[in-house]
């Protein structure tokens, strides 16, 4: 760690890593609630919120970390303003606090969500986006701060690198997103046309902008490739990731009442779409394979399976189902579970977990530390992912087939064809829960256990 403002990083991975645990506990309840609907207190449409926002929460706040480590290094300058972060860190937590409470009070006493001032006191009711209006404008406000505190730190020290230009680019083009759902219209077709504006163009388009960046400085730290070499791989997959990302949006335009040229629109460029993946996968390959000397083998593992994991979940998983003529049958079902399941965890959960293992153990100044827990919670996620995501595709295929062929209802297949795969889902989301106390365990003590002597050269590496 180069800079002393770079540990404001830690107490934002400290509040990610905390409710990453708290989403999969609460995705536990909702799997088991798929088998037993009456297993615990809160219902399962509350649980399914908790579980989805604090997904997006946690990674936002990751990336907040990421970026508060990433700024100075790249300025060469300390940040801006350290009160300033410190402020804008604890007002997130308290908004974000404040809101799942709220939803837990709603659970309880679905009276309480009552119209104030012409919106709704505790949730909004849109999908992904449940959070009230007031929680809304904090949330902006936090971002604001984010922004302004990371701009004026590049201004000040006049120094502009791609990677940093490239990260603050993806983080205004993600609060510009969040717009969107920030007004409603009585049209539900138009409502739709601009709610997935916030929801497809903040994972399929500003967060893999934000991911080209990460992955370019990872690349760079760990393996000490020059800057100009993962810089310009960069700008080509951030080129392809807003070609194909934006116009892709159309595949979410299919059914919802839009005009028809949108089905070639979206079937085009969602084909398109895992190329720029594709594209990373490579350039992490490339690298690793052309400079050996790593400094970080561990966080070099992850980084290098984000890049894999991103094309095979958001890309592959993607593309299987994003077309015209087979999404008409598979639109809504599990299939569409099973590639956000894999999507999220290879797109972005090891995005942050990577930059965690990357600059924590430099702001906590471990020179070495035991990188069995963080190989061994790796396994453990990914093996049990792996085996959610083919159950979750094998309820979908039986769903496609069951609700839109044969004609049954959606509780008759769910209860009678798909109870196996719902018990499977629950045991192997046992397995990736492990896993990811493992990774808590691990963030806690990293650099705080003794450690056994090892040599500090870095070491040859084949990753």
């Amino acid at each position: 760690m180069r800079y002393e403002s770079q540990k404001i990083a830690q107490n934002f991975y400290t509040f990610a890593v905390l409710l990453f645990l708290v989403q999969v506990l609460v995705g536990i309840i909702a799997a088991l609630q798929f088998i037993w609907p009456d297993f615990f207190p809160l219902k399962f449409n509350i649980i399914r919120d908790l579980h989805i926002n604090a997904l997006v929460v946690w990674l936002l706040m990751g990336l907040m970390g990421a970026t508060y480590y990433v700024v100075p290094e790249e300025s060469q300058s300390e940040l801006w303003s350290i009160p300033l972060a410190k402020f804008q860190f604890w007002a997130t937590v308290v908004a974000v606090t404040a809101v799942v409470l709220g939803y837990i009070w709603m659970g309880f006493d679905p009276q309480a969500n009552k119209f104030i001032a012409g919106t709704l006191l505790l949730n909004e009711g849109r999908e992904y986006i449940e959070a009230p209006r007031w929680a809304d404008w904090l949330i902006a406000l936090s971002v604001i701060l984010f922004l302004l505190n990371n701009f004026m730190t590049m201004y000040k020290s006049k120094r502009w690198t791609g990677i940093q230009g490239t990260l603050l680019g993806g983080l205004t083009f993600l609060a510009l997103m969040y717009l969107p759902g920030m007004f409603y219209s009585k049209s539900m077709v138009k409502d739709q046309y601009w709610w997935w504006w916030v929801i497809h163009l903040w994972v399929e388009g500003a967060w893999e902008v934000i991911a080209g960046a990460l992955l370019a400085f990872m690349l760079m730290k760990v393996t000490n490739v020059e800057r100009h070499v993962v810089e310009r791989w960069m700008y080509i997959e951030v080129a392809l990731v807003l070609f194909t990302g934006i116009l892709g949006t159309g595949h979410h335009y299919y059914w919802i009442g839009t005009p028809r040229y949108w089905l070639w629109v979206g079937g085009i460029f969602s084909a398109l779409e895992p190329i720029p993946l594709l594209v990373m996968v490579w350039d992490a390959f490339r690298t690793t394979r052309t400079h050996r000397v790593v400094s970080n083998r561990l966080g070099l593992f992850y980084a290098t399976s984000h890049a894999i994991f991103n094309f095979v979940g958001a890309g592959l998983w993607g593309v299987i189902h994003t077309l015209p003529q087979v999404n008409k049958w598979t639109h809504g079902t599990q299939i569409t579970t099973a590639h956000g399941h894999l999507a999220f965890y290879g797109a972005y959960v090891l995005l942050v977990m990577s930059m965690i293992y990357i600059t924590l153990p430099l702001i906590r100044g471990a020179e070495n530390f035991n990188t069995s827990r963080g190989y061994r919670s790796f396994w453990w996620m990914t093996i049990s992912m792996i085996f959610i995501v083919l159950t979750l595709t094998g309820a979908g295929m039986v769903q496609t087939y069951m609700e839109r062929l044969v004609g049954l209802d959606y509780v008759t297949v769910k209860a009678n064809y798909n109870l196996w795969f719902w018990i499977f889902r629950a045991i192997f989301g046992l397995g990736f829960l492990y896993g990811v106390t493992l990774f808590v365990i691990d963030f806690f003590k990293l650099g705080r256990e003794p450690v056994e002597a090892v040599a500090t050269e870095p070491s040859e590496t084949t990753v």
